[in-house]
């Protein structure tokens, strides 16, 4: 499958929902990162990312209009030794706990299913990053039920070995709807160019004006593990 324009692709949906994108940047120097929310509801609009360390969580912006803390505020990222954790929600403290007591990233998410929002039933994305000195590997995984049942529970999980220029882009939503429609298929192979900065400000441009709500982008320097950081947030 062709590399596509990550920025035309979320240029042409409304409502992607949540986000990952993993892969290598142009010069083969950097893993990157990148995780979105976007949100409907008041709730879901009502956030920020905040640092913690090298760590990264979500917060509400006006504490006075968080009706449900369960499914929007939560750790994303979670660095560990050689290696970091993102996803859409607190299954990243799962699989922190199964790395920690010497398991592996699905081992944990095996104990987890989708989210418990019905209709929606939105979709569990996550990815991993493992790396040493001179290069890494990445796996994504999405956790969704079985033709919208919420008794049912499929389990996907993608590795990868990183190639310069690519990356890969896995996101909750296929699109806005009511109810919204799960993702389908493999995460979609994207072409990466540009440094930090260019990429941020590209990707923060071509999600939707109404719906984006924060981004967190990481470069992390194979050679010596240093990382830059940008984060974006809509309510400032």
């Amino acid at each position: 499958m062709k590399a596509e324009n990550l920025f035309e692709n979320l240029r042409s949906n409304s409502y992607p929902g949540r986000g990952i994108v993993i892969g290598k940047s142009e010069d083969g120097k950097h893993a990157v990162t990148a995780y979105f929310i976007m949100g409907r509801s008041v709730n879901s609009r009502n956030r920020v990312f905040e640092a913690e360390g090298d760590n990264l969580r979500t917060k509400a912006f006006d504490p006075a209009l968080l009706s449900d803390p369960s499914l929007v505020i939560y750790f994303p990222v979670r660095m560990f030794p050689g290696g970091m954790i993102v996803t859409n929600g607190d299954q990243t403290d799962t699989v922190a706990d199964f790395l920690k007591a010497g398991k592996t990233f699905e081992e944990a998410l095996r104990t987890r299913t989708f989210e418990p929002d019905p209709p929606i039933l939105t979709p569990r994305i996550s990815g991993i990053l493992e790396y040493g000195k001179g290069d890494y590997t990445y796996k994504l995984s999405i956790l969704k039920s079985i033709d919208g049942d919420e008794n049912f529970a499929q389990r996907h999980f993608f590795e990868y070995t990183p190639k310069a220029g690519l990356g890969h882009f896995i996101h909750t939503y296929e699109g806005d709807g009511d109810p919204v429609p799960s993702f389908e298929g493999e995460p979609t192979p994207v072409a990466l160019s540009g440094g930090i900065d260019e990429f941020t400000n590209a990707l923060w441009n071509a999600l939707n004006e109404d719906n984006k709500v924060s981004l967190f982008v990481r470069y992390i320097d194979l050679e010596t593990g240093g990382m830059e950081t940008r984060i974006v947030n809509k309510n400032q």
